[in-house]
């Protein structure tokens, strides 16, 4: 009667980066075709656009260092993945705490 659930797919690994910066452009773009036609957008009601596209280019730089602490965070993630494992002298010397003091 009820088919199996299938499992569910492994998530895609997207830059985010990338796709932040090509957004920013593109309503970067959109902002400056428009703009020599600001008059004839508010003499026909529709200014709005000029402002969505600037407002666009305002939430993408918003979100960029929020997207670039988050690579940093899954690269640093995925070589502790990858490291080969370290004893408990090999990590205090190789920290930057450097060797403990022998008091």
């Amino acid at each position: 009667m009820h088919e199996p659930m299938r499992p569910a797919p492994e998530p895609l690994d997207v830059d985010a980066v990338r796709v932040l910066i090509g957004g920013i452009v593109l309503w970067f773009l959109g902002f400056v075709v428009l703009l020599p036609f600001r008059a004839r957008l508010a003499a026909d009601g529709h200014e709005i656009w000029l402002w969505t596209c600037l407002a666009g280019v305002g939430l993408g730089l918003i979100g960029l260092p929020l997207a670039l602490r988050q690579r940093a965070a899954a690269r640093r993630a995925r070589a502790a993945r990858t490291a080969p494992a370290r004893s408990p002298v090999e990590s205090v010397l190789l920290s930057d705490a450097g060797p403990p003091d022998p008091d």
